[in-house]
């Protein structure tokens, strides 16, 4: 539909469903409720239209069939009230009711509920009680007693929609490729809102699993760190005790019979299946735990920043794409649960977008995307309070890696995640605005002479010509402008690394290039000097053996370490 299918799901009260779809509302929104298309609609009672008809009539006659099989198996059928909301856009015309008994009938011949020219088929009602919706309820047993095929259901009432919406000049929605979550079912949002949470269980627990995956490395650790969380698990083994598959309730989250409701990790979402989890972090074992990198030079919020320019490489292939933008959410989760307070809704916001864009048809080569998930793991194990460059420099490196994710998807054709892609952006982007502004704002403080500023401009003009005015005029150029004096006053030459920034990132999308250009050469003007005499003096060394860099003659670094009782070979 021009507007979306609700989502179907299997109830066990048809009577119960019936005095919803009949009364008020909770809002007194549902009007002149009636039936605009049914299974049989000659002597079906309709309470909308009838005055002596009933609610309890019209699920007897509905329910007849599943009775009649539960009296004759010995198994009862339960759940098999089959309901489908179906809504159409704000913006999409008015329907009749002879226009919403055919989308109706449309849509159950697709479910396999009623199919074409089948007499046997299940019976089902399409009740209208507002302008812009129907709700279809069907019972799953057919006339002659037998089910119906309702697996993957929703995939072909999803299709049979994009059809209705051309046909019937709706607004049309994208095409969905079966990697999306499974929409929280109507009983499940009024639960949630019953026991006063914010989300429905399954959304709830797949935050918590989302965010467990970059402090583990195996399934049986991330079971562990979910049960550490206070989240149920419910492990499935073998005889031999190895992990077969897994389910996870929420703490408090019971049926009406007072037991725990469980759900399987590949139900909450695709790609928290056990084989995709164990794909993902058997992957990305690291050879030394995150702890032993701690003295290493750079921190690991600098680290993450360089292993981001892997994902600018591996997007040609798309197995290592798929991959790195996987990893890339996990990034994003371990950046945003160490960030600062003030960022972290913005943070978080992102990360949830962006989970709909790590999932997609094409099946990942996890291992290549082993410096994103080192780098994730990194963070959430050692990183302590960021300063606020190395932090600033990160969501830069963020913003454009997602940029990235986004094109990529685009010309995938992956509609919901670059959707996905440009959700998160928004969010991540005031979360990068909010963490650069202290630090644009002590740059400017420290903006060098007006002679110097000259000079470096002349490198702007000469090293990026075609962006060299906005930069210029960006109210961001004070800051970058003392970027570059320090860089210079590091050895490094402005000019060149002018040019490695705009090559890295194009400037053409950029709101302000001068503060894109900040980050990038602070990041890059971390990185020492090189030594141009050094790599000479090897490239001509026939041994493969070079010098460091000395003002020292190599015969009298040799007398000298004589002299001093020392090994001759001189010292790199």
């Amino acid at each position: 539909m021009g507007g979306r299918i609700e989502g179907d799901e299997l109830l066990g009260n048809t009577r119960g469903l019936l005095a919803y779809l009949y009364g008020p509302g909770r809002r007194d929104e549902h009007l002149d409720p009636h039936i605009v298309a049914g299974f049989a609609m000659l002597g079906m009672p309709d309470p909308g239209r009838d005055e002596n008809a009933t609610l309890t009539d019209l699920a007897h006659y509905l329910d007849a069939p599943v009775r009649l099989r539960n009296n004759e198996f010995g198994k009862q059928v339960t759940d098999h009230a089959w309901h489908c909301p179906v809504r159409a856009a704000p913006e999409d015309r008015y329907l009749s009711d002879a226009e919403w008994a055919e989308i109706a009938q449309r849509i159950v011949q697709a479910a396999g509920v009623a199919p074409a020219a089948d007499d046997l088929a299940c019976r089902w009602i399409a009740v209208r009680h507002a302008d812009d919706h129907i709700h279809i309820l069907a019972t799953t047993v057919r006339e002659d007693g037998r089910r119906p095929k309702l697996h993957d259901s929703g995939i072909r009432v999803g299709v049979a929609c994009r059809e209705i919406e051309k046909d019937y000049g709706l607004r049309r929605l994208k095409k969905g490729d079966r990697t999306g979550t499974r929409r929280p079912t109507q009983a499940e949002m009024h639960k949630a809102k019953r026991l006063g949470w914010d989300q429905t269980s399954p959304e709830w627990l797949q935050d918590r699993m989302r965010a467990a995956i970059p402090h583990v490395t195996n399934a049986e650790e991330f079971i562990a760190y979910l049960e550490a969380e206070g989240i149920e698990v419910k492990a499935r083994r073998g005889p031999s005790g190895d992990l077969l598959g897994y389910a996870v309730g929420r703490p408090g989250d019971i049926n009406e019979n007072g037991e725990k409701i469980f759900h399987p990790g590949g139900r909450i979402a695709p790609d928290l299946s056990l084989p995709k989890i164990k794909a993902r972090l058997e992957s990305s074992r690291a050879e030394e735990h995150p702890t032993a990198r701690r003295n290493r030079p750079s921190t690991p919020w600098h680290q993450a920043a360089d292993a981001l320019d892997t994902l600018h490489t591996d997007l040609a292939d798309d197995t290592r794409a798929q991959a790195h933008i996987t990893a890339l959410g996990e990034l994003l989760e371990a950046t945003a649960q160490k960030a600062p307070a003030n960022l972290r809704a913005e943070l978080r916001a992102a990360c949830k977008a962006f989970s709909r864009a790590q999932r997609s048809q094409i099946r990942a080569k996890d291992r290549a995307a082993q410096a994103l998930r080192l780098a994730a793991r990194d963070i959430v194990h050692t990183a302590t309070g960021p300063d606020g460059s190395a932090l600033a420099t990160l969501l830069a490196g963020l913003v454009w890696a997602v940029i990235l994710a986004g094109r990529w998807h685009e010309a995938k054709n992956h509609a919901h995640q670059a959707d996905a892609t440009r959700q998160a952006l928004d969010h991540l982007q005031a979360a990068a605005d909010e963490a650069l502004a202290p630090v644009l704002a002590e740059l400017a403080n420290r903006q060098p002479k007006e002679q110097t500023s000259r000079t470096l401009a002349s490198d702007v003009r000469a090293a990026v010509p075609d962006h060299a005015d906005l930069i210029l005029n960006d109210p961001s150029w004070p800051a970058l402008a003392t970027v570059l004096a320090d860089a210079e006053a590091g050895g490094h030459k402005p000019h060149q690394l002018l040019q490695e920034a705009a090559a890295q990132r194009e400037l053409d999308t950029a709101r302000q290039p001068a503060r894109v250009l900040v980050s990038r050469i602070q990041h890059a003007s971390r990185n020492p000097v090189p030594n141009r005499r050094a790599e000479a003096a090897r490239r001509r060394s026939t041994t493969g053996r070079w010098l460091a860099e000395s003002t020292i003659p190599v015969p009298q670094q040799a007398a000298r370490a004589v002299s001093q009782g020392r090994n001759t070979r001189p010292r790199r």
